[in-house]
């Protein structure tokens, strides 16, 4: 199954079609860390994070992992942890996941620079929530019911078409 960006506002996947918002400065081949900008390309659909405690347990046959309260994504490129999840303390610091928006309640792992790794390349591109469509850091963002639907749709194999 492929999710399609489309138009820069909507994702589709099949018949569905969800409003989103993408990075402030939009799309980009050659992404950078910091430059805001949503990543152009196809990548795999990675794990699912989310808050247990305000988020009952997710439908979706993806993997799912809780966030807890010092978990963090590294954004740090000159650490070895850049772009995976970290536990964050005085050596690691980076996004923290566990906050006090909703943003980051649900949020999908799109495998943008995860396997082989090259600093400075851009981390912690997600899809995640969003209440009023204001443009991201170069994430996708939904409304919450529409990512819950969508995480019902999507399977192991999907993949995220961003163009």
């Amino acid at each position: 199954m492929l999710l399609k960006l489309k138009n820069k506002e909507y994702l589709i996947v099949d018949e569905f079609k969800f409003k989103c918002c993408i990075g402030k400065k939009g799309l980009k081949l050659e992404k950078k860390e910091g430059d805001n900008c949503t990543p152009i390309g196809v990548f795999k659909i990675g794990k699912v994070y989310y808050r247990p405690d305000r988020v009952e347990k997710l439908d979706t046959i993806l993997k799912t992992k809780k966030i807890t309260k010092n978990m963090g994504w590294c954004d740090d490129p000159y650490n070895k942890n850049y772009n995976k999840e970290i536990i964050l303390n005085k050596k690691n610091r980076g996004e923290k996941l566990f906050r006090k928006s909703s943003v980051y309640d649900i949020l999908v792992v799109i495998e943008y620079n995860t396997k082989k790794v090259k600093p400075f390349k851009g981390s912690a591109i997600f899809i995640h929530l969003t209440k009023n469509y204001k443009p991201t850091q170069g994430c996708i963002a939904l409304k919450k019911n529409d990512l819950l639907i969508l995480l019902k749709l999507i399977t192991k194999q999907s993949k995220i078409k961003i163009c």
